[in-house]
């Protein structure tokens, strides 16, 4: 791809680059870190990867850093509504004039054939960078994986590990062992893990220890702390852990917090009650499924749609028993799966399913971003959740 015209805004730039890649370079970024690194002035990262909770981990983590005095960026992917929400400092998603800035600025810091050559994530990732010199903290989630995701070129302070389960095996694996080594492999010196599901992480964990520090979450609470923190959450259940890996962290590091640090905190998308029993969720796989099945008391309404390279036939299995009806909505993206497959899927496991045109409630929002955000766009456009 090659962007001839250097007047393009950055929304206009990052609109020429496909979000979707089937091959990755994985030389790329690399070696466009190491042009510019010596322009850019960040603290080490705090590194997050996993395949679910990385966004609230993250943010978790962000959120109670900044209550405690201390700047703080945190960049998070994909976005809901506004690509703003993907570069989060101090409390707020970054403005428009400073995204502007510093898109000039790279635009400076590197030659036009490399900037041609990024892809959306890798050039959205630098302007990250760009925009969070200075900060006390800088907090980075992995898009994909972890060893050859465009975050792991940046010197690390440590790596939280959320759990691993299966997601995306075109890209990192079949197996368990794959996914998680790819995962592991992206640890420098220190990591905390998180929650895990698989025994398997237990043999990658050794495999990638050596010369390493990993600690186990739980070794930094005792247990009458994890109840008293659990009985004053406010968010769904399945957050909890991600929560205590998050402060794991800060007690790492001999930073005080309180759970009242929390009481202020949305996380967007994360069974988000928007209204009374309208929840949206961005999950999108098994993992996911099961975390809503164990934290819905009643049967939905289910709006669904999907990715045609996830497992939705699994994720209908799970989520079968909360469901009255599927409501599939319609959603413009090349990655999508046919709907006449979701349709023929649904019935053949006895779930009914018509097409979604308005809310009915109780009723869950569920399937990616992209399912979350064209419904946001049809329902509330324009409206504060």
């Amino acid at each position: 791809m090659r962007i001839e015209n250097e007047k393009y805004d950055i929304f206009e730039f990052l609109n020429l680059k496909p979000l979707f890649y089937k091959k990755i370079d994985l030389e790329r970024m690399p070696k466009t870190y190491k042009l510019i690194k010596n322009s850019i002035n960040i603290p080490p990262v705090i590194h997050i990867i996993g395949t679910n909770g990385k966004g609230s981990t993250g943010r978790f983590l962000a959120h109670t850093l900044l209550k405690r005095g201390y700047s703080v960026g945190h960049y998070t992917s994909p976005h809901i509504l506004e690509f703003n929400e993907r570069i989060w400092i101090n409390g707020e998603n970054i403005g428009n004039e400073k995204l502007e800035e510093i898109h000039q600025r790279l635009q400076t810091l590197l030659p036009k054939h490399i900037i041609n050559s990024l892809s959306y994530f890798e050039y959205t990732t630098l302007l990250a960078v760009l925009a969070f010199e200075g900060l006390d903290f800088v907090i980075m989630e992995a898009g994909l994986g972890g060893e050859f995701d465009a975050t792991n070129v940046f010197n690390k302070k440590i790596s939280l590990v959320t759990t691993i389960d299966y997601d995306h095996q075109s890209f990192l694996g079949n197996t368990i062992e794959e996914i998680a080594t790819t995962k592991l492999n992206s640890i420098e010196k220190e990591a905390i893990i998180g929650k895990q599901i698989h025994p398997e992480i237990e043999n990658v964990k050794l495999k990638v220890n050596e010369g390493k520090k990993i600690y186990d979450y739980l070794d930094f609470f005792e247990k009458e702390e994890i109840k008293d923190l659990k009985k004053e959450f406010k968010f769904a259940p399945f957050l909890f852990e991600n929560y205590l890996l998050a402060m794991s962290f800060l007690k790492k590091e001999n930073i005080h917090f309180s759970i009242d640090d929390s009481k202020d905190l949305t996380l967007p998308g994360r069974m988000q009650e928007i209204e009374k029993s309208l929840w949206i969720d961005v999950g999108h796989n098994p993992l996911a499924a099961r975390e809503i099945v164990k934290t819905l008391q009643t049967k939905v309404n289910l709006v669904y749609n999907t990715y045609s390279d996830k497992d939705y036939e699994e994720i209908l299995k799970i989520l079968k028993p909360k469901i009255n009806k599927l409501y599939l909505i319609d959603v413009e993206n090349e990655r999508i799966e046919k709907p006449e497959n979701i349709r023929k899927t649904a019935q053949n496991l006895g779930i009914e399913i018509e097409e979604f045109k308005e809310i009915k409630k109780p009723m869950l929002v569920f399937g990616s971003f992209s399912v979350v955000e064209e419904f946001l766009r049809r329902n509330f456009a324009g409206k504060n959740i």
